[in-house]
């Protein structure tokens, strides 16, 4: 969103910010056998509640800390050889078919090894075997458990596992990112800007920023959230529009980073001395990989790379509200995107949130690599329930949130609008790719090492 404001009535800054949270976890509005029956949570989970009109708040920290307590006694004993830290486990897409064909075929619910895909946490290697029919997806893994966000994470690297069912979406939905990509935006109505657009002529000296703060948000009111290429109802589409909350939260300083030697993007701006009128900066999380390696036969694809960056733009603000890209870049909100690029790794240590983000991206790019090069002909491959027959979970979608004004002190007085959203072509860095011979050796381990189970861990 994006708008400007007179402030110069006072020496404090206006800083607003629409954007809505949501986690790895979500409460069930349909199939919740599915989920093993934990569609009770009213939407509560990372951060925020949803509605099942898909208005999205905050919910206390007892709320989190009551929804963690529940998700984690929900949870299935772990298996004891699954529990084991691994730098390397295999799973088998033909295996993984196999078994839940195997639980519905008796009407039973998934067990958690299926559903967090044996602890996965990021996929490193796609390995090809036609001699087997088979694709299998490596990478590091271990047990899990609920992290205070709600999400399902590692038991002792506290970085999320990867997901059936965003493996599902991300393998279905290749097509479709084909032709438009994955992104989430979250944008104020004409309505809501032609209003704020006629605040900036009312307000007056003296008004205290408390008050100047709650008439912006009143004026503005709900804004729209948008999800393409996923479908909206899907846990891929709430993780990434989690993650670009969350990212907006440290930029506008509406919570501390988890990580030391982080300024907001307000702190680094208040430092400021100049900045051109009605220029808002616009952050957005993209997809920051290295070209994929292969081997010179097709069989072995390596993922490289720390997945996510975040880029910023100026937008120009005219006089009816609307807005134009500039393509230019405001020096503190650039400063403030290559801090969070630089600081990732370590963010998303902290904040399971960035690296879930990360594992979707993962998945995505998985899915359109086997779609572009014929991967599953190559193997000799029918996954028709992992394709098709398997029925999604559904959540309620996020489709509005309410705006949120805060202030600084500062000389000048601006408006200062955090938008933005995140992007990613899966095809495009699918597209990217560099041969290595190297590679045949991790072939050779995941079929050497692999014993008619479904997953398999590789030798540390």
């Amino acid at each position: 969103m994006s708008l400007s404001l007179r402030t110069a009535m006072f020496s404090r800054t206006a800083i607003v910010y629409a954007c809505v949270a949501t986690a790895a976890a979500m409460s069930l509005t349909a199939n919740s056998a599915y989920a093993g029956g934990r569609g009770f949570f009213g939407g509560a989970v990372g951060g925020v509640k949803i509605s099942a009109e898909g208005v999205l708040s905050n919910p206390t920290t007892g709320d989190l800390e009551q929804l963690q307590a529940a998700w984690q006694a929900g949870l299935e004993n772990i298996p004891a050889d699954l529990e084991q830290l691994t730098e390397l486990r295999f799973v088998s897409l033909r295996g993984l078919e196999a078994e839940i064909a195997k639980y519905r075929k008796k009407m039973l619910p998934l067990p958690d090894a299926v559903k967090y895909l044996a602890g996965l946490q990021r996929v490193e290697y796609v390995l090809v075997y036609p001699n087997r029919s088979d694709i299998v997806l490596a990478g590091p893994a271990e047990g899990w458990r609920i992290d205070s966000l709600g999400n399902v994470v590692g038991a002792t690297t506290g970085q999320p596992v990867l997901q059936l069912e965003d493996l599902m979406v991300a393998l279905r939905s290749a097509d479709t990112t084909n032709k438009t990509g994955i992104s989430c935006s979250i944008d104020p109505t004409d309505h809501g800007v032609k209003n704020a657009q006629r605040l900036q002529q009312q307000l007056r000296a003296g008004i205290t920023p408390q008050s100047a703060s709650q008439k912006l948000e009143e004026v503005l009111g709900e804004q729209i959230i948008t999800v393409t290429g996923v479908p909206a109802t899907s846990h891929f589409a709430r993780v990434i529009v989690a993650a670009d909350f969350r990212m907006k939260r440290l930029a506008m300083n509406f919570e501390p980073a988890p990580i030391d030697g982080m300024p907001s993007y307000l702190q680094l701006a208040s430092k400021s001395r100049k900045r051109a009128q009605n220029m808002l900066p616009r952050w957005w999380l993209a997809a920051d990989y290295e070209s994929i390696l292969r081997d010179p036969q097709g069989l072995v694809w390596q993922l490289r790379g720390q997945g996510v960056k975040c880029l910023t733009e100026q937008d120009l603000v005219e006089a009816d509200g609307q807005r134009k890209q500039t393509g230019q870049m405001e020096p503190a909100a650039q400063k403030w995107a290559e801090t969070f690029t630089a600081r990732f790794p370590e963010l998303a240590r902290e904040d399971s949130t960035f690296a879930q983000l990360r594992n979707v991206m993962d998945l995505a790019i998985v899915g359109a690599l086997l779609a572009k090069e014929n991967l599953y002909q190559k193997a000799g491959l029918e996954l028709p329930r992992l394709l098709a027959d398997e029925m999604l979970a559904t959540y309620h979608a996020p489709r509005r949130v309410a705006s949120q004004a805060s202030f600084v002190k500062q000389r000048g007085g601006w408006l200062i609008s955090a938008s933005g959203g995140m992007q990613l072509d899966p095809w495009l860095l699918a597209d990217q790719t560099e041969i290595s011979a190297a590679l045949n050796q991790q072939h050779a381990e995941g079929v050497r090492l692999a014993n008619n189970r479904w997953w398999w861990n590789g030798e540390n």
